[in-house]
């Protein structure tokens, strides 16, 4: 006849047992898909940016060589694709001798590069509808709004709206991406900085796309003409009236409460705005 405590202890032992094996099935997944999947690029030794004497994020080619070479013969699906996309990042064409132009051509087809370069402008079609929107929120007041996809840094531009700067679509950008590596570093954000560009002055925030497995995949872009507002807004009553009520001005009217409970209620007794104090 078995006891209760022995009932008790066959109990317990066989939860231990089946958490062991939980664990262990849980460790041997984990363990298959990074052998599967790979580690991250960062973790190598021949990461392809170093830091130079002016303390700026710098391509390293011969990293990149080493890295090229390492992936041709050992396998990670990770790690190659982020190296395949900095190399288009930096145009790495042109920088490798013939003989690694084919070995960098071997590596691009054994990870499927061209799909790397597709999936990101997929994964920026979201961005592009956000840029559209916010600029069409706010047309003709002298604020443009774009998007870079700098996995293509030499015709980076996919995406414009109110063009104050005088830019086309495909038309690439210069040291951008180097800039969000070296604020990234600092743990700066890239926001609210002048421009002085022969007459020209802007104020710009310039907002980076990250993806864990690519690193700066694209960048959110926002230019305000400065002299614009200036010399011919501020020009005249009549020219301040004129780009207030554009700025004000809607297409359609709904129904619809964004106020909080409290803001809502004051809003009934007649609070006109968010620094209203009369009420």
């Amino acid at each position: 006849m078995i006891k209760g405590s022995d009932i008790t202890i066959n109990v317990i032992a066989s939860i231990i047992a089946s958490v062991i094996l939980l664990i262990a099935g849980f460790l041997w997944g984990k363990y298959k898909e990074r052998r599967r999947f790979g580690r991250n690029l960062e973790e190598y030794d021949f990461y392809p940016y170093t830091i130079n004497r002016d303390n700026l994020p710098e391509f390293n080619l011969k990293d990149f060589r080493l890295g090229m070479h390492y992936f041709l013969k050992n396998n990670d699906y990770t790690a190659a694709r982020a190296l395949i996309f900095i190399g288009e990042q930096n145009n790495v064409r042109t920088q490798l001798e013939p003989a690694e132009q084919k070995a960098y051509a071997k590596l691009f087809e054994k990870y499927d590069g061209k799909k790397i370069a597709d999936d990101t402008t997929e994964y920026l079609e979201n961005y592009a509808r956000i840029v559209r929107l916010i600029g069409k929120s706010f047309p003709n007041i002298g604020m443009e709004i774009l998007l870079h996809n700098l996995a293509d840094p030499s015709h980076s531009l996919i995406c414009l709206e109110n063009n104050a700067t005088g830019r086309h679509l495909r038309d690439g950008t210069t040291n951008l991406l180097i800039d969000l590596k070296k604020r990234q570093l600092q743990n700066e954000d890239k926001l609210n900085y002048e421009l002085n560009i022969g007459a020209r002055k802007f104020k710009c925030t310039s907002i980076p796309i990250y993806r864990p497995e690519f690193g700066f995949v694209g960048a959110i872009c926002i230019n305000l003409d400065v002299n614009y507002l200036t010399d011919e807004v501020m020009s005249s009553r009549d020219r301040i009236e004129a780009f207030f009520k554009n700025f004000c001005r809607t297409n359609m009217q709904l129904d619809e409460n964004i106020l909080s409970k409290d803001e809502y209620a004051k809003a009934l007794k007649g609070k006109r705005h968010f620094k209203d104090e009369s009420v």
